[in-house]
């Protein structure tokens, strides 16, 4: 890998450790952690991570400020998280790689906000942390050097966002279709642990996030994710698609599986279901409608 080769989805171990050995190494961020402790993912860092790797915690630079009605993880301010990607020796032309010991959830997350401003190199390791062990690859508990500040430009967007209100819109006027990345329990209105409010979206359509992976929790080939997507789908185009969660995370591991599909172009609703069901008067359905 060097500066002018883009990785837009994914990279494999192999391919991972060549280009650390290059003489223009990718930025790699460890992208571990766990929403039910915001801690959990800094310690696992600590523990072992992949040579030369930076944390990126979930809550502090993946996620903004909390107003009550704009869900669990909202989005940061562009700027601020663009200038938090620069202190990590992110420049516009170096390439990125995000990992995380969560099959890539956390992962997609940074990878998508990167395309939010515009910068392209950016791959997920496919498999994450796990992948890099069963291939037996060094990892280390010793702190990476500290990264030199790097340009990094704000570019057109990659990504495209979705708002509540339009979504509000889209239940009497179909335009969208919404897939909800949650697991099937939450779907329907069960064991609703996260959000005062069990239930979906109107019209939404359930893609558990963890069906773009395989047993050994790397992606699905691009022909099967592409045919289990097609077949949500359902004859309408990706560009037609918005894809949500609880709190617009998972959402992302979404995206990234439909454009290792080739079906990129959909979008995001970044408050989710957490904003979803906190703002009054917004619909619920439960169950399987």
């Amino acid at each position: 890998m060097n500066h002018t080769t883009l990785h837009t989805t994914l990279i494999s171990t192999s391919e991972l450790a060549s280009a650390l050995q290059s003489a223009t190494p990718p930025v790699v961020l460890d992208c571990s952690g766990d929403t039910s402790d915001p801690d959990i993912g800094r310690r696992a860092y600590d523990a072992g991570h992949l040579p030369g790797a930076h944390h990126v915690h979930m809550g502090h630079t993946l996620s903004g400020p909390r107003t009550g009605d704009n869900g669990r993880n909202p989005l940061p301010d562009a700027l601020m998280f663009l200038q938090a990607m620069s202190a990590l020796g992110v420049s516009t032309d170096r390439p990125v790689v995000a990992y995380d010991n969560s099959g890539g959830l956390y992962a997609a997350r940074l990878w998508w906000m990167l395309r939010w401003i515009g910068h392209e190199n950016v791959a997920v390791l496919d498999g994450g942390l796990g992948a890099w062990k069963a291939a037996g690859l060094p990892l280390t508990a010793e702190a990476s050097p500290r990264p030199t500040p790097a340009p990094l430009k704000t570019r057109p967007s990659l990504s495209k966002v979705v708002g509540h209100e339009t979504l509000r819109a889209n239940i009497d006027e179909p335009r969208w279709l919404v897939l909800d990345a949650r697991g099937a329990d939450r779907f329907r209105g069960e064991n609703e642990t996260l959000d005062p409010k069990g239930g979906h979206i109107p019209g939404a359509r359930n893609r558990p996030f963890r069906d773009n992976l395989q047993a050994d929790g790397r992606f699905k080939p691009a022909a099967v994710l592409r045919a289990e997507f097609e077949a949500l789908l359902d004859g309408r185009p990706p560009e037609a698609v918005v894809n949500q969660c609880g709190s617009g995370v998972s959402a992302c591991h979404n995206l990234l599986a439909m454009e290792v599909a080739g079906l990129g172009g959909a979008a995001l609703y970044p408050g989710s279901w957490s904003e979803w069901c906190a703002r009054p008067g917004a619909p619920i359905a439960t169950g399987t409608d």
